[in-house]
């Protein structure tokens, strides 16, 4: 198996160009059996998603000119335009190219995880057609075995670097678990969505949603089986919460310090977690000064962030040491196959030999021939035919002054060094 890898990415090409050679799913099977059908493609998995396209072809032919005529052609795209945005990778390059994005060092955010997943989607998707097989096949599962050990080994995820990230795992850190708490999210654009779902996949499922309009605020609510409010019932809601996120377009503060006093009294005081991921603020910022009142800014969780995008560098380093180590550790496998097919290969001459010389003086036996003669040349014929070979390799080692094929050869045959 040789892997050649050809893609695009976040890097190389804008979202304009890689939209318009990303593979829709119901173009998907169509481009896996053109790929299969080309006469140098062995095997082949086809990555797509937001940020990239790559197609990992299993070929004996390592040009890429071909592969890259047909996904221009597929895409119906000019490739003059795509050409320079392209990348390719061949053997060992590509495995490490490969094995960098299963452990999301090579995404626009540094270790986010949901990328191995989407190879692994894509892995099936080819396996089910009958595109991934043998040593390709070998091949994504190591790659599957190295993402999980740099994630167990490494902390390039485990920490925030998006606000809306960073904003749950503050509320994590100062609530021991998030199973209990009730949260209240003011607002209901995309960032708040994500906070839910983070919430969500952290076990919390006390979640209130305020909104400006019910209407937008009931599609995010029924995601996450939470209840609705409006705005206007946000003092009401304060005083059974324990977490508030805010995130709204809104050009004024909508949670003022008295209404945050208030509800502290009617909460004998047991303290609230305010996160304002809002700009222009949706939270006054004197609601710092109430005690059992903790409010965090969206500067506060930038500086959360900064660090910790600091410390995902870091760990990526760890994590490029053991791709390093592994794909080099595959690479060996890869080269023992090959001598196990030169070994079988060795083998079945030897006894196609030895058969043939044998029936021949099982014959001349039986016609009466003189069995220790007969023994003795097929003892000379049999030593004969097995030297032939490496006798010549000795000799033209040693006539082209190769003295370190020679010396391999010697160590290959038992041989005493020179």
């Amino acid at each position: 198996m040789s892997l050649l890898t050809i893609g695009i990415n976040h890097n190389t090409a804008s979202v304009d160009l890689r939209e318009k050679v990303a593979f829709s799913p119901d173009k998907m099977t169509d481009a896996m059996q053109q790929l299969q059908d080309m006469s140098e493609v062995n095997g082949s998995v086809i990555l797509s998603t937001c940020n990239r396209t790559e197609l990992y072809i299993d070929s004996e032919i390592t040009s890429s000119t071909n592969i890259i005529d047909w996904l221009i052609d597929f895409h119906q795209v000019e490739g003059n335009d795509l050409k320079p945005s392209l990348y390719s990778y061949e053997g060992e390059e590509a495995v490490q190219h490969l094995m960098r994005v299963s452990c999301g060092l090579d995404s626009l955010v540094l270790g986010e995880p949901q990328i191995l997943g989407q190879v692994k989607q894509a892995y099936s998707d080819a396996k089910d057609q009958g595109s991934v097989q043998g040593e390709f096949d070998k091949l994504f599962q190591k790659v599957f075995s190295v993402a999980k050990r740099v994630r167990t080994e490494t902390e390039i995820g485990g920490n925030a670097v998006s606000v809306a990230y960073a904003a749950c795992t503050l509320a994590k850190h100062i609530f021991e678990s998030l199973r209990k708490s009730k949260v209240l999210l003011v607002g209901a654009g995309e960032t708040i969505e994500l906070v839910a779902k983070h919430l969500s996949d952290n076990g919390c499922t006390q979640i209130t949603v305020a909104n400006r309009t019910r209407e937008r605020a009931m599609g995010l609510a029924s995601q996450f089986d939470a209840s609705v409010i409006n705005l206007s019932e946000i003092p009401e809601a304060l005083v059974d919460v324990d977490i508030v996120i805010s995130s709204t377009a809104s050009q004024l503060p909508i949670i003022g310090k008295g209404m945050v006093e208030s509800a502290l009294k009617n909460r004998r005081h047991r303290p609230i977690l305010f996160v304002d991921i809002a700009v222009p603020r949706d939270i006054e910022a004197e609601v710092s000064e109430l005690r059992d009142a903790y409010l965090y800014s969206v500067d506060d969780l930038q500086s959360i962030i900064d660090q910790n995008i600091e410390q995902r560098r870091a760990e990526a380093v760890r994590a490029e040491k053991i791709i390093s180590s592994e794909s080099s550790e595959f690479q060996s496998w890869l080269r023992s196959r090959h001598a196990v097919e030169s070994i079988q290969d060795y083998r079945r001459s030897a006894e196609h030999t030895r058969e043939e010389l044998l029936q021949k003086s099982l014959q001349a036996l039986a016609a009466g021939g003189d069995p220790q003669a007969l023994l003795i040349e097929l003892s000379n014929k049999l030593t004969n035919k097995l030297i032939h070979a490496p006798t010549q390799a000795l000799k033209q080692a040693a006539q082209q002054d190769q003295m370190n094929e020679l010396a391999t050869l010697r160590k290959g045959l038992g041989l005493k060094d020179l």
